[in-house]
């Protein structure tokens, strides 16, 4: 995951669990203008009540979009559950919150899990550290029963932050991890991984619908696909190898020139990353060839650029994928804008990118753990 300001299957529509998103734009804007955004959104903590349909057994609950930048949703922790909002992330695996032993600055700001409230908690001496693209944690395992809607995982492990650093402007208490298990550093099985376990799920199978610009309806869908969130066929792509959600991409092409991935690169499919991040050199390029200036940490564009500019082109499995100008150029609240494109904090050996949201927006997206591979299609 990157912060910044970072199947052949078929669709068993009883067993399939979605869980909307909400998109928050224009109060936003209104209260940045007037320098009351930080101070409504601590008075004002986001609780709407879970809205189940147990007959169909389709979990439906609110989940909204942080300014524009992040999709998130409330889970529940514990017994008695206690609410937290967390980060739907296929760019990390661990599943945290914050607890009542971390002091600091960015915890304090947020919901602390009170393990001494749950009956059914647990801990252990397990420690770890998980390093972001705006910041690290550290934290020790513990289980108890999270629910995601009516997704029930029983003494699940999740991970208790005692130190945080960075994550300035994070305006959620923590993280859902969906990939692959890392076996590494004591770090807990993912919540994914415990409920395909517990036969809690029809198909080891989860996808993202991202609503565009301000209108409701993002969805999360657990166990399965609902064929109405996207127009006509899926295409699957295997994954590079099967510990990732990374593919391989055949080229980046604009006016059918091929301005990056000239010899094929890989790329992360990040729903907890707000933009499309790439190599500085390469990044700086794109920049270039659509006129946009660096002010800051952003390149900025005339706004009206939007309606010349071309398309830019991610060649994936032989299928183009189109990301025109009114995805990859945002305007920020004071309405001026700026490119959606990022240079990557971390240098690899070969050429690497992030899609995040901006992609996903364009492309519904199926992460298949059963086959280990995504399926893209068109968003409706």
């Amino acid at each position: 995951m990157k912060w910044l300001v970072l199947l052949g299957l078929v669709a068993f529509s009883e067993c399939i669990f979605k869980i909307p998103l909400r998109r928050v734009k224009t109060m936003r804007k209104t209260l940045s203008g007037k320098n009351m955004l930080n101070d409504v959104l601590k008075e004002h903590a986001y609780r709407l009540p879970q809205i189940s349909f147990r007959g169909s057994n389709l979990s439906i609950h609110p989940l909204r979009n942080i300014r524009d930048t992040f999709y998130v949703g409330n889970i529940t922790i514990g017994t008695p559950p206690q609410e937290f909002q967390v980060l739907f992330d296929t760019g990390s695996s661990v599943l945290w919150v914050p607890s009542v032993f971390c002091n600091s600055s960015t915890c304090s700001m947020h919901v602390r899990f009170r393990h001494h409230q749950s009956s059914t908690f647990r801990t252990t001496n397990k420690t770890f550290w998980i390093t972001y693209g705006a910041g690290r944690m550290k934290g020790v395992v513990a289980h108890d029963t999270v629910r995601i809607g009516d997704l029930v995982s029983t003494d699940q492990p999740f991970g208790l932050s005692v130190e945080e650093y960075g994550f300035q402007g994070r305006r959620f208490d923590g993280v859902l991890g969906l990939n692959y298990p890392k076996q590494c550093c004591s770090r807990p099985i993912p919540i994914f991984d415990k409920l395909k376990n517990q036969s809690a799920i029809s198909e080891p199978v989860f996808a993202f619908y991202l609503s565009k610009d301000e209108q409701e309806g993002s969805v999360v869908m657990f166990g399965g696909v609902d064929h109405r969130y996207y127009k006509g066929e899926l295409n699957w792509v295997p994954l590079v190898q099967a510990d990732d959600w990374t593919l391989h991409v055949d080229r980046i092409s604009m006016r059918r020139e091929v301005i990056a991935c000239s010899d094929g690169c890989d790329a992360l499919v990040d729903t907890g990353a707000s933009f499309i991040h790439g190599p500085g050199r390469l990044v700086d390029n794109i920049q270039k060839l659509i006129g946009a200036k660096p002010r800051d940490f952003k390149h900025y564009i005339s706004c009206s650029a939007v309606n010349t500019l071309p398309s830019i082109i991610f060649t994936i499995n032989g299928i183009n994928y189109p990301v025109p100008a009114q995805a990859y150029i945002l305007k920020g609240s004071r309405g001026h804008c700026y490119t959606a494109f990022r240079a990557k904090r971390v240098r690899t050996s070969t050429e690497s990118w992030v899609l995040g949201d901006v992609f996903l927006r364009l492309y519904f997206s199926v992460f298949d753990r059963g086959n280990d591979r995504i399926g893209l299609a068109p968003a409706m």
